[in-house]
């Protein structure tokens, strides 16, 4: 039977992480509930839920900062930023469809422990890069602040890297701070229809290469673009490579201009404008091709740009999967059939390419039977252990989600 403690401030987290080291009770941390299928299940029937923990603390927009409650939704804080003409330029994804839960639940501190980031990612950078602050209770129940609400202001920043990415195994979180920025005035996509993988991550290349501040590059095989609720990317019938530009109108239209003269060289092209473009990159943010069919296992494969175009065609057809590429290619999402098997080929290949594989949704057997996360370096994995030596030494934050 699980039981769930509800702490309603920063004071009631201390004292519940306090409780959980005396009784040797680990604790399964929990904000909106979007990702509790991304990582080993923890070993514990003790949740500590922060939902109640919400709320924005603070918000400066001509000084780009914002600061709030952990188990803030990203969709009340974005609404905020959007009426000031901001956003949070890591465009974090909403996963909470993929797996298989509603929209709008995801919260700002599960994006920031899980380092999410959408395809701004390659012109912005990671959550991490934006993370300018917390407050949070260490798994040896002692309180702990770091960072500033300046970028400028370095005093524990390394501790905020550290947070990002950590999935609640070394601390729990109870307000963030955030770096925000401007939003742009106009957005706008080129399509360029029928590449295949390789003529695809060339095109992309050539786009990020270029002068024109590309903010998003991906490319959707034929059978993926089909899906899209985007009539200009799912009516071709072919594979559709999209690249976005972002900024002042008449920028932007220049660049969008010059982009389609440069990727003319590839193939035919086309223009997103506004809500469409917007609808696309949603749809590649958020994962949304494998939200539907929740029978499969979803995988995110980090590789070096152009090698998901020496891999991936043969990779798919072997496992019956299907894949799409954002970054420009070095992210790719895959789905594929949920079993050991799968794992292998797919962690084998990414090996093979010097890149990583981490499995994001799978069934819980499945989630047992392999690393959730790509198996590390000796050095890197003892480096992690002390990590989490030092913060979480008994071991009550989210044990074995990371194992």
């Amino acid at each position: 039977m699980t039981e769930s403690l509800s702490p309603n401030s920063h004071d009631d987290i201390l004292e519940a992480v306090r409780w959980a080291v005396a009784e040797a009770a680990p604790l399964e941390i929990v904000g909106g509930g979007t990702k509790r299928g991304w990582g080993r299940p923890p070993a514990t029937n003790h949740v500590l839920d922060l939902s109640a923990l919400a709320g924005i603390r603070l918000y400066e927009p001509e000084e780009l900062i914002l600061q709030a409650s952990a188990a803030t939704p990203l969709a009340e804080v974005e609404a905020l930023l959007a009426e000031n003409g901001q956003q949070l330029a890591f465009e974090p994804p909403d996963l909470g469809p993929l797996f298989g839960g509603p929209a709008g639940r995801q919260t700002l501190g599960g994006a920031i422990v899980a380092n999410l980031a959408g395809p701004r990612r390659i012109k912005a950078g990671a959550a991490r890069d934006h993370f300018l602050g917390f407050a949070g209770v260490s798994g040896r129940g002692e309180t702990f602040k770091s960072g500033g609400r300046v970028m400028k202001n370095v005093t524990g920043y390394d501790l905020c890297k550290l947070m990002a990415g950590s999935f609640g195994t070394l601390a729990v979180l109870s307000e963030v701070t955030v770096k925000v920025l401007p939003a742009g005035e106009k957005t706008r996509t080129v399509l360029v229809y029928g590449l295949g993988d390789g003529p695809a991550a060339e095109a992309m290349a050539a786009a990020l290469n270029s002068a024109h501040e590309v903010s998003g590059a991906a490319h959707l095989p034929a059978g993926i673009a089909a899906q899209s609720a985007v009539g200009y990317v799912s009516d071709p019938g072919a594979a559709a490579t999209a690249v976005r530009v972002e900024g002042p109108g008449p920028s932007v239209e220049h660049r969008c201009a010059a982009l389609r003269d440069l990727l003319g060289e590839w193939g035919a092209t086309e223009e997103l404008h506004g809500r469409n473009s917007a609808a696309l990159w949603t749809e590649v943010r958020d994962v949304s091709f494998f939200a539907r069919d929740q029978t499969k296992a979803v995988w995110r494969l980090s590789a070096p740009p152009a090698a998901p175009a020496g891999f991936l065609n043969g990779l798919a057809e072997d496992l019956d999967a299907d894949w799409f590429a954002d970054w420009g290619g070095g992210l790719v999402w895959l789905s594929a059939p949920p079993t050991e098997a799968a794992a292998q080929a797919i962690r084998a290949a990414a090996d093979g390419c010097d890149g990583h594989a981490t499995l994001v949704r799978g069934p819980e057997a499945l989630r047992r039977a392999v690393p959730v996360f790509h198996p590390q370096p000796a050095p890197v994995a003892a480096l992690s252990e002390r990590l989490r030596a030092q913060f979480d030494p008994n071991g009550v934050l989210n044990p074995g989600r990371m194992g």
